[in-house]
């Protein structure tokens, strides 16, 4: 699903105009990114958790030349789906 799609359905779903369905949809990816970016976890209810994790730092191969690479420690974005979404999804 594309994002304008979920636009038309957001709209669709609660009467609001796609203006503001853009709107309310950006404010939602905007304050779970914001959250994130602190290290705060992010429960939905119902949905899943997004929280953030830490790789380390390690070592990997350049498949075409096989030389040794340093790849860098980063954080990454992690989401744990919730009992809910899981059950919706199986039917």
């Amino acid at each position: 699903m594309k994002k304008s799609e979920l636009v038309d359905a957001v709209a669709a779903e609660t009467g609001l105009t796609k203006a503001d369905s853009t709107k309310a949809i950006e404010a939602v990816f905007s304050t779970i990114a914001d959250a994130l970016a602190k290290g705060i976890k992010v429960p939905v209810a119902g949905f899943g958790t997004f929280s953030v994790s830490k790789r380390a730092a390690r070592e990997g191969r350049n498949p075409r030349t096989g030389e040794t690479v340093k790849i860098a420690a980063r954080n990454a974005v992690s989401f744990k789906a919730g009992t809910a979404l899981k059950e919706a999804v199986n039917e």
